[in-house]
């Protein structure tokens, strides 16, 4: 980094990047730990295709994933790995705002902050 408090654009990409690459690898990581696991205890299961099971109340939530995640049940774990493979773009836009505000670039801040907020309406709001 620069020994200033400004962030040059090439800097921002790098922090960028290495954002991206990070999130991407840790998810797949916790969604293979995950897969791992539930194969080995449901690997040699039959499975019943003619009635439809939907995903348990348990992991249709971000409480619910954390409690079946924390208790190594696999398919907790994969839900886990899935969710921070979708939080790796929100951090990428909040990590946004820092930057920009580092750049005192007042007009991509505020683009970044509606962005930010659409992003995690979309996510959190209910329909």
């Amino acid at each position: 980094m620069a020994t200033g408090s400004r962030w040059t654009d090439e800097q921002v990409e790098q922090i960028i990047g290495n954002l991206l690459r990070a999130g991407l690898i840790v998810a797949t990581l916790v969604v293979v730990i995950g897969g791992a696991i539930t194969l080995s205890r449901h690997g040699a299961q039959t499975p019943d295709y003619r009635i439809f099971h939907g995903e348990p109340a348990a992991l249709r939530g971000v409480v619910g994933i954390l409690h079946e995640s924390e208790a190594g049940r696999g398919r907790g774990i994969v839900q886990l790995g899935l969710l921070l493979l979708l939080a790796t773009p929100v951090l990428r836009v909040a990590f946004s705002v820092v930057a920009f505000v580092r750049q005192r670039d007042g007009l991509y801040v505020s683009i970044t902050l509606i962005v930010l907020a659409t992003l995690l309406y979309s996510i959190a709001g209910r329909h």
